[in-house]
């Protein structure tokens, strides 16, 4: 299992690589990627599932809308904020093994 793994962790980094991963993060991903990712996924659903479902003339469909796009957009935002918080750390490594 952990030759899959590793072969999916290589071609995921070299993808990442053709697309221009081994540039310097922006300061944008630097902020992103210094909070802590479940933290933020959890703040940015619990923000949309508040803005869906407080606002005026609610319905019980929007409720359920406002809940699974909360969900989806935490997920999505968290793992990205993983995802950022990886390359960076990857980076750091690439850095110091150059000695740079």
């Amino acid at each position: 299992m952990s030759g899959i793994r590793s072969g999916l962790l290589r071609a995921f980094w070299a993808v990442d690589r053709m697309l221009g991963g081994e540039q310097p993060l922006s300061r944008t991903e630097r902020f992103v990627a210094a909070r802590h990712p479940v933290r933020l996924g959890v703040g940015v659903g619990v923000c949309w599932t508040a803005l869906c479902t407080l606002l005026p003339g609610t319905q019980s469909l929007d409720v359920v809308v406002g809940i699974a796009g909360g969900i989806l957009l935490g997920a999505l935002s968290g793992f990205t904020a993983g995802y950022l918080r990886a390359r960076q750390q990857r980076l750091q490594r690439m850095l110091s093994r150059n000695g740079a």
